[in-house]
């Protein structure tokens, strides 16, 4: 058995059946993801979140909050996904994860192969989510409290630690002036990885893809209740700069 498969399957074993019914009500909503694929003038870009971003808590169709949806919406097809096996990413080239749930140890198996066989990734990991839900503790739909890293940044030569700071706090995410709440701090273990921002920010390439790991996810709660304090005007810049830097 793939060794990364082994190191993954205790972590992730009892979160295969949230994933999958996500798929489902997603998959209603947003349309066939191969048709997708091939959609009009703008690039395809798979979503995969426990965020509500495009989808409001209770997965109506009146929008997410954040503002991020609108902020991509200009420049891609939007598409969800709730689950990263192989069936689920084979249409597109980029994704974003941002705070996912932990996935099922095969569907991270899938994941790794997609991004070495030349996918690109764009991963917010928070290691101390301060983003209010309106579910309660114990919800299953509730964004969990910290990124589920089941082994898979350690596969890519990182290391996720945090909170490095509590709360809201501004820092220099390679010259672009930001506000983050109790992120994480990344360091890497090999040269394939490049640490940025004071470790907010890792690259890294993975075979013949490429992965952009982000230490909180926080940050890109803008708009709306509950929004992050502070002058958040250029959050978002962050994941359109990074998507676009992965999609050359």
């Amino acid at each position: 058995m793939n060794r990364l498969l082994l190191s993954l399957v205790a972590a992730a074993a009892a979160v295969g059946g949230v994933a999958f019914w996500q798929a489902d009500r997603l998959s209603s909503a947003g349309g066939d993801a191969k048709g997708a694929a091939a959609i009009g003038e703008k690039p395809t870009l798979a979503l995969l979140t426990s965020l509500p971003i495009m989808f409001g808590e209770r997965f109506g169709l009146d929008g997410g909050a954040g503002g991020l949806s609108a902020a991509l919406a200009g420049d891609y097809e939007l598409r969800s996904i709730a689950v990263t096996d192989a069936a689920s990413l084979q249409p597109f080239h980029l994704l974003l994860m941002a705070h996912p749930r932990a996935q099922p140890a095969e569907a991270l198996v899938d994941l790794d192969n997609w991004v070495r066989g030349g996918g690109r990734l764009l991963l917010l990991a928070d290691p101390r989510l301060d983003w209010d839900s309106d579910r309660p503790i114990g919800d299953k739909l509730r964004p969990p409290p910290d990124f589920a890293d089941t082994g898979l940044l350690a596969h890519w030569g990182l290391t996720l630690a945090g909170p490095s700071a509590d709360g809201p706090v501004s820092v220099d995410a390679d010259g672009l002036p930001i506000v983050v709440s109790s992120p994480g701090q990344l360091s890497a273990r090999n040269r394939r990885c490049a640490i940025a921002a004071g470790g907010l920010i890792a690259r890294c390439q993975v075979g013949e893809g490429d992965v952009t790991v982000i230490a909180d996810a926080d940050f890109i709660n803008v708009s709306g209740a509950g929004a992050l304090d502070g002058p958040t005007d250029r959050n978002l810049e962050l994941v359109t700069r990074e998507l676009a830097r992965l999609a050359r």
